[in-house]
């Protein structure tokens, strides 16, 4: 993940409580050039919610996305999820900003493993990071607004390479600002992905990229990137 440039596409809860949508999400994410597809996994997940996973569920996700072949990855965001996803042994998980903000003492069990971890920092308020960087940790910097505007972002990095950052998640509408972080080094762009952007059963569709919105990203965003490393 060091060297290239790479594109989650967060699903997180645009499957709408639908678990078979989720299928059709996986392949969607594929073919619009998305590295990695992810869901949340402890957030509005008690009986009858509309994000319930259990073990069976998971490992049918995991088919999905080996046959798909594209990496799953899940935000961690309970001490119960935690206990769920531990025993599929994945190579690396996602750290939701308000899991860092409320449940720190989750954030360092999931570091003990070594594992390479993302986390997002849209509500980390200290100028300190919640921990020191390593090879296993790449912060990304968001903001925790759904949807931000324009004038929310003034903060974004000017250049990644200088921050503590390696990424951006985007909670923008459109991919303009994705597009900008590549443009000052971000390497990691996380973009929420769905197949309707009108749907309202969650509020993430509205800011979330639609099949055709991520290829466009994905194809500026990976001609940018190559144009930097050529030092032009």
């Amino acid at each position: 993940m060091n060297k290239k440039l790479t594109f989650i596409a967060e699903i997180g809860l645009n499957h709408n409580g639908n678990f078979d949508l989720c299928y059709e999400l996986i392949k969607q994410a594929k073919l619009a050039g998305a590295d990695i597809v992810k869901f949340q996994l402890g957030w509005r997940d008690k009986p009858n919610e509309i994000n319930q996973f259990d073990r069976k569920r998971i490992s049918k996700l995991i088919e999905w996305a080996k046959y798909f072949e594209i990496e799953l990855l899940f935000s961690i965001i309970s001490k119960e999820a935690w206990g769920l996803i531990k025993p599929f042994r994945f190579k690396k998980f996602k750290i939701a900003s308000r899991t860092v903000k409320y449940d720190i003492n989750l954030v360092k069990d999931i570091l003990k493993t070594k594992k390479k971890t993302i986390i997002s920092l849209g509500m980390w308020n200290s100028k300190k990071l919640p921990f020191p960087k390593n090879k296993n940790i790449f912060y990304l910097w968001c903001l925790s607004k759904y949807p931000c505007e324009p004038k929310d972002l003034r903060k974004l990095p000017k250049d990644f390479n200088k921050s503590p950052y390696y990424g951006y998640s985007d909670h923008s509408i459109g991919i303009e600002t994705s597009i900008l972080a590549i443009s000052r080094g971000a390497k990691i762009i996380e973009k929420h992905f769905t197949l309707d952007k009108s749907n309202t059963t969650i509020r993430d569709h509205s800011l979330s990229a639609t099949p055709s919105e991520f290829r466009n990203m994905v194809d500026i965003g990976r001609d940018i990137f190559k144009k930097i490393n050529m030092g032009i």
